[in-house]
Formats: C-alpha cells, structure tokens, sequence
C-alpha cells in the first residue's frame, strides 16, 4: 500500500462499518482504515468473496477483518448486521455507504428490474443502512461520520448510465439531509466522488475495452485512472478530525474529470451506434 499522508493510529479504537467491502475500492477503504487502527466490518453479499478480502488482508497486512454476508435490497439481512455489530461492538463511530452497481443502458431499452436492480443498491440500500446504523452511531464517544460515494454524474446529466446518476443524486440529497437531521446527534454525513478506478466491476460493466479506458483517462485533466488507496484517502480524511467541521459536503476526488465533460456519453453513444 502506498505510504499515507495520516498518522498511523489515526483511527486507534474506532469501529468502522463499509458496505461493499470485499472487492474494489471497498476492500481499499477497509484496508487502509485497519492500517491507521481502526477495527473494520466489512459485508456484502457473497460469501466467498468477504472470506478471500479477510484471508487477503491477514496476509498482507497481518491485520483482522470482520466480515457478514448482507445484500442491502434485503432488509433483514441489514437489520441483522446492525444487530450483529451491536453485540459485538456496542458502537459505531463510521460508516461508509460504498455497496453499487452500474452497466451500460439506454433509457429507452431499459427494463424495469434494470432500474430498479440499481436503484435499489445504491440509493435504497444507502438509507437502510443509514437508519439501521443510525442507533449506534449515535453512541459513538466523539461523534460519529458518514461517508457516501457518489459519482461525478451525481449533480448532472448521467447519459447511458441513467438509472445510477439518479440514484446517485439521490444519495447526494439524502446525505445533505441527515446533516442536517442528524448534526445534533454529533453524527457528519458527506460524500465522497472518486476518481476512474478500474476495479473488477468496473472493467466488467463500464469499461468495455482498452479503448474505452482510454477514452475515459483522456477526460482527466489531473492525476489519470486513480487507485483504490488514492480514494481511501479522501474517505480517510473525511473522517478524521480535520474534518470535523466538514457535513453535508461532498469531496470530488475525480481529477477535474467533471469539470471537462461527461465521458459516459461519448462512451454510451459509440456503444449504441455500434
């Protein structure tokens, strides 16, 4: 893992929680939370790969994740996470909402269960989570943090990728709210907007080709395709104590890529056309 910016008993005695955090930058993220002191749970939905992201991490850092299946369309099985992490720890002081899913689809030729599929994950799932955690973040000794990542199509328009962009945007709102409902409860809630990262899923679903990458590293003014220990960065700062006057805010951590144009569209509009 590249050498940090943070001090390495950042997070000594916190309890971390991330959603989607076997594979990608979910796995980044609980890395680098365990390598600054945290005790970190991760959870999704296949078993096997939860068990190879905590074999992984024992081997590589020689650091003890937490881990439990959990599907965040299923609220019982989010309930019973919240239930598990109230036995075993009593307390949350962070959580990062990270569980997606995206692919390639027109508007037009979208099923229901397409946008639903998605919509459910990223924005539904986002505030199961949220409130079912919401108990024991509320105990946390010195305040509590939420971080959501969003995508940088959030707070425009999100061609070919239409069911994410809204379900994005909505956690957007969604964080902007609990800010605000949940500040006096000494809980901040913010978002975070990675960068390209070519993780599994990404290279499965959005990135097609090496063309395709290309085309999307050309939209980035600053930095190129980032890495999952770049992003864990920007989360790790979020919810340190630098940033404890920060909520209801987001964090773009893209290279400028938002500010030069929407590469999804370009993208969408090749793969339909050919």
């Amino acid at each position: 893992m590249p050498e940090s910016v943070f001090k390495d008993n950042l997070f000594a005695g916190k309890k971390v929680f991330i959603t989607g955090g076997a594979t990608g930058m979910g796995l980044g993220f609980a890395q680098a939370f365990l390598n600054h002191g945290a005790e970190v749970f991760i959870a999704s939905r296949k078993e096997e790969k939860l068990a190879e992201a905590a074999s992984e991490t024992k081997k590589k850092f020689d650091k003890k994740l937490l881990w439990k299946t959990m599907d965040v369309r299923k609220n019982e099985t989010v309930e019973d996470v919240a239930e598990f992490l109230s036995s075993e720890w009593g307390e949350l002081d962070i959580l990062v909402n990270n569980a997606a899913g995206n692919f390639v689809a027109p508007i037009a030729a979208m099923s229901e269960n397409a946008w639903r599929s998605v919509v459910d994950i990223v924005l539904d799932g986002t505030f199961r989570v949220s409130k079912a955690c919401y108990p024991l973040l509320r105990k946390a000794k010195n305040g509590a943090s939420i971080v959501n990542i969003i995508a940088n199509y959030s707070w425009n328009a999100a061609p070919f990728v239409g069911h994410s962009g809204a379900a994005k945007a909505g956690v957007l709102n969604l964080t902007r709210t609990l800010a605000l409902e949940w500040a006096d409860d000494d809980i901040r809630v913010n978002a975070m907007c990675p960068g390209v990262v070519l993780t599994d899923n990404v290279k499965q679903n959005l990135m097609i080709d090496e063309n395709t990458a290309k085309m999307f590293e050309d939209y980035i003014p600053a930095g190129g395709v980032t890495t999952p220990e770049k992003m864990a960065q920007q989360v790790l700062y979020l919810c340190s104590p630098a940033a404890d006057v920060i909520t209801g805010d987001m964090l773009i951590a893209d290279g400028g890529q938002w500010l030069v144009g929407n590469a999804f569209y370009q993208m969408g509009k090749k793969f339909i056309d050919d």
